[in-house]
């Protein structure tokens, strides 16, 4: 876990050759205004000019560490594979590749990747009825639309859906580890960092209960009360992977989910992230675009100081 509380630079550095790379959490979906809203390639990828990268940089600049910025890949939905394979958008547009962005004078690697390869939207649609219902408005299906959405924890506990779990564990695992291979192999002197996700549900499930401040319904919407301990569980299981395979590729892991346990999705006017259908600043067309467990401002703002401790530690190592 990196710290906050490294001590300044002595004095400003060379600017550093740096690629974002990432899925929604990188991108910050949710956060206005996005980019090129005029390029569907661009568009469909909802990555905020206000997202966490645009603000570590600037956080960094006033300490004396340019980033010098060559892309900032992320892309919501973006899989662990989309990293060197495209990335299918709406419209029969496509990403290509994030490691496109690499280079051998890259000395700064930064992202997240792991939740939409482990399935966090059709976890979320297994355990939610509303959700089901949205159809294009959150593309993906449940794991197994059959079964209710009321016995959700059971259902990841036991039996298939347990089976279903621990394979897309394992796919993360594989998967994580090619990409910090992959990096390697494009940049060999990068210092690389993986930032994990962000804790949503918090120790004390009462809070989650009561909606946030301003809305109507509870920050979890209608996900059975039974099912947020494992909900919970599966998030930390997914960081706990993250932060072993990037200890094993001697990168730089940041231990979001530790420190924001005080700033979930259940935290009221202290939350961190939006509401399952809480409403976020984006709109598709004239529908306003629910958060769906994203980190709000609060968030991305959290998301940044922590990145960027990490990549002053990392660079004064």
């Amino acid at each position: 876990m990196v710290c906050a509380g490294a001590p300044m630079p002595a004095a400003a550095q060379e600017p550093v050759p740096t690629v974002f790379f990432g899925d929604s959490h990188t991108a910050n979906f949710g956060i206005a205004p996005v980019f090129e809203a005029w390029d569907p390639q661009e568009y469909y990828c909802f990555r905020s000019e206000e997202n966490y990268p645009a603000v570590v940089a600037k956080e960094l600049a006033a300490q004396g560490i340019t980033l010098d910025v060559a892309s900032d890949r992320s892309c919501s939905a973006a899989l662990i594979e989309h990293f060197w394979t495209s990335q299918p958008l709406p419209g029969g547009e496509s990403k290509p590749p994030q490691q496109e962005a690499l280079g051998h004078g890259t000395r700064l690697v930064v992202g997240s990747l792991g939740d939409n390869t482990l399935g966090f939207v059709q976890i979320l649609q297994q355990c939610s009825r509303r959700l089901r219902e949205l159809g294009e408005t959150l593309p993906g299906d449940p794991v197994d639309p059959d079964d209710p959405a009321e016995r959700c924890a059971a259902f990841f506990t036991v039996g298939d859906g347990r089976r279903w779990l621990d394979s897309r564990f394992a796919t993360v695992a594989e998967e994580l580890e090619r990409l910090f291979d992959t990096i390697g192999a494009y940049s060999p002197d990068a210092e690389t960092v993986l930032v994990g996700y962000p804790r949503i549900v918090p120790a004390d499930i009462v809070k989650c209960q009561t909606p946030a401040p301003g809305q109507t319904d509870k920050p979890l919407a209608d996900i059975p009360t039974e099912a947020l301990p494992v909900f919970d569980n599966i998030l930390e299981r997914l960081n706990d992977l993250m932060r072993a395979k990037t200890d094993d590729a001697g990168a730089v892991f940041v231990d979001l989910y530790t420190v924001t346990g005080a700033n979930t999705a259940c935290d009221g006017d202290h939350r961190g992230i939006g509401g399952l259908f809480e409403n976020s600043q984006l709109n598709f067309g004239t529908t306003p675009l629910p958060w769906v467990l994203h980190p709000n401002t609060r968030g991305r703002d959290l998301q940044a100081h922590h990145v960027a401790t990490a990549i002053r530690q990392a660079l004064d190592s």
